[in-house]
């Protein structure tokens, strides 16, 4: 299977799930978007950056949602030096969740993009990991927006090995953080009611990280989320994010005009939504050894404590570089990065994720040794 195969598609298998859900084809002079959904990590700034490297001199835009101080994402899109998508082109959105935040920040950055002298011909948005797209869509139909703007399609962006192992969430741990930090955040929804609301919205299902699974699991995990969306929808697979841009732009979905299609749990609830059902904390570390030894003892504690991530830092003696460590579930990496400062106290920092009841002293101590 070639994740790069545009024809590489399956449908969702629910034989009532193509009912009135024909592609609508966009009025003329309209601008496509596309928004771009998905949990933290799954791979949705990859894909962007794959996007704008097929772009062969299409204008593109592009609105990232960041969580936290740092604009990570937005900085990664704006290395990339792509002539088609010049860094003022590049639009951050770094003061909450977007589906809570649509009206003070969405409505406002679309404007400045079609105002331009010379606008987008495509606008990219990838939104943050806990975001729900019905809001978002909804504020499609806005006046201001409708008459200029059209959405070309939703994409549902999944960790393959994480959702197959349960854990909907790749890289939790900064919107956790951020949750904590941010008033505008106004929901607090379970982990599952978000990942199904993000695949209802969708028009294309991407299974993100697939040379990480075996055949078997890819296959039990197309069907388990073609099962789940009560419409057609096409589920594709990929490596790295690398999916053909016919695949992902042009699919002239509408769907600004297809809400009723796109169910989400909080429809009853005129858009009040939550989502927290996990908590983090931090553990601070000595000096360590040898990474073989925090990695052992963190693969154990992930395992006994059903731990969803774990991410930060740590110094190993006689290394003048710090031990950046990344993992999901018990899968773990880890690389030298950046020096430590003079002077900087020679210790690390862990954030442990997981739902909440958490046995933070257990698990402090497990990490400690």
């Amino acid at each position: 299977m070639t994740p790069d195969n545009p024809s590489n598609f399956d449908s969702g298998s629910n034989p009532d799930s193509g009912r009135g859900t024909q592609p609508r084809v966009a009025l003329p002079g309209k601008i496509p978007t596309t928004i771009i959904t998905g949990f933290l990590g799954a791979g949705k700034t990859t894909l962007l950056r794959h996007v704008l490297e097929q772009a062969q001199g299409r204008r593109l835009a592009i609105i990232v949602n960041e969580f936290g101080a740092v604009g990570i994402d937005g900085g990664t899109l704006r290395g990339c030096a792509i002539p088609s998508c010049p860094e003022e082109n590049i639009v951050e959105l770094a003061n909450g969740c977007l589906c809570c935040t649509v009206a003070d920040e969405f409505l406002p950055a679309m404007q400045s993009l079609l105002d331009r002298p010379v606008p987008p011909e495509h606008i990219l948005i990838e939104t943050s990991g806990l975001a729900l797209p019905k809001p978002l869509l909804k504020a499609f139909d806005w006046p201001a927006v409708r008459s200029r703007v059209t959405v070309d399609g939703v994409i549902a962006v999944i960790d393959a090995p994480a959702v197959a192992a349960g854990r909907f969430a790749d890289d939790p741990d900064a919107v956790a953080l951020q949750r904590a930090g941010d008033g505008s955040v106004d929901h607090d929804n379970p982990l599952a009611e978000v990942y199904e609301d993000q695949l209802f919205a969708a028009d294309l299902v991407v299974l993100n990280k697939t040379d990480l699974i075996d055949a078997v699991a890819l296959s039990r995990l197309r069907q388990e989320v073609a099962a789940l969306i009560p419409r057609a929808v096409k589920i594709v697979a990929a490596r790295e994010g690398r999916i053909d841009l016919a695949v992902l732009l042009g699919q002239q979905a509408a769907a600004e005009d297809d809400l009723a299609a796109r169910p989400s749990h909080h429809d009853a609830l005129d858009g009040q939504h939550e989502h927290d059902d996990f908590e983090s904390f931090a553990v601070t570390l000595p000096e360590i050894a040898t990474p073989d030894d925090l990695l052992a003892r963190l693969k154990a504690v992930a395992e006994t404590h059903d731990i969803l991530r774990l991410k930060g830092f740590a110094a190993v003696a006689g290394k003048p570089l710090r031990l950046a460590v990344q993992g999901v579930g018990t899968r773990f990496r880890h690389h030298f990065e950046t020096p430590f400062a003079p002077g900087e106290a020679r210790s690390g920092h862990l954030v442990v994720i997981g739902e909440k009841g958490l046995d933070r002293a257990a698990i402090t101590l497990a990490i400690l040794g």
